[in-house]
């Protein structure tokens, strides 16, 4: 057997390469990026002004402390909050009697600060200030002075005296509370003012009118008398709280509350809403 030897293939073209090799068409590989420590360093910037420095907080550990985050959210709230909130939430779901919606009609803010003002200028005696004044009492008629005791003009309070007042035509104004628990307490109150023709007012709150008498909570106060440099501004004051609650008792009578569902079904009714108007203007148009 003769064996011919084979001659060596003549060196490829640059374009041979290309059509024989496609993976020698891909662009060249980028060298990888340099590590941090030989990275050149940015140029220092000059001196700033120190009231404006830049101090950005490291919250790492045994850094600068994370910001606060509110967690009412996560917080188990006591019996009493989770009842009064779920009675909120239920007075505004359910339909109100309008005998119990009229006590969501509060005074307005500015005709509310000027009454408290005005009540607070016949606030009634505290313990203190009774003992001071039946110690000097005492004093004199020790010395053998003849003392005058007036009856003072002050505020009066207590649910069964200011019915009777009310009943009796004394009272020339009548605060109740809006939030008397339970609302039965008063609830007659409105409609008896209205009957005697006295000026009555809803206020909040209980609290705040058992501060004007030196109590924890007040149902409601009353005015019997005024002195005469506070009239005119009294007449005033009552001329407004008439227009707001006596001349609108009937249309109050007559307005029922509640009926307000809750953010999510709001939703799903309007979206069942534009559905069903979607389907009219359909039909219409047939």
């Amino acid at each position: 057997v003769r064996v011919v030897p084979t001659r060596p293939s003549p060196p490829l073209s640059h374009a041979q390469r290309r059509t024989q090799f496609p993976l020698a068409n891909m662009p060249p590989k980028k060298p990888a990026p340099a590590p941090a420590a030989m990275k050149p360093k940015k140029a220092e910037k000059g001196p700033s002004n120190p009231l404006y420095e830049k101090k950005p907080k490291v919250f790492g550990v045994g850094q600068a402390l994370p910001p606060r985050t509110p967690l009412n959210r996560y917080v188990k709230w006591p019996k009493y909050v989770r009842l009064q909130r779920a009675r909120r939430v239920l007075q505004k779901r359910l339909k109100v009697p309008p005998a119990i919606n009229q006590f969501n009609k509060t005074l307005d803010k500015n005709l509310a600060t000027n009454l408290f003002k005005m009540l607070m200028k016949y606030r009634p005696e505290d313990d203190a200030q009774k003992k001071e004044r039946l110690t000097a009492q005492a004093e004199a008629e020790a010395a053998g002075k003849e003392v005058e005791s007036k009856k003072p003009v002050v505020v009066k309070f207590g649910i069964n005296h200011i019915t009777y007042l009310v009943e009796q035509g004394k009272a020339q104004l009548v605060c109740i509370a809006h939030d008397v628990d339970p609302v039965e307490l008063v609830i007659w109150l409105p409609a008896l003012c209205k009957q005697m023709n006295v000026p009555y007012c809803i206020v909040k709150g209980k609290a705040r009118l058992g501060a004007v008498v030196h109590k924890k909570t007040a149902t409601a106060l009353a005015l019997t008398a005024i002195k005469n440099e506070d009239k005119m501004e009294f007449s005033k004051l009552v001329e407004a709280i008439k227009g707001s609650y006596n001349d609108r008792f009937a249309e109050a009578n007559r307005k029922w509350g509640g009926g307000i569902m809750g953010v999510k079904s709001q939703a799903k009714t309007a979206k069942k809403m534009k559905i069903i108007n979607a389907e009219l203007k359909a039909r219409e148009k047939l």
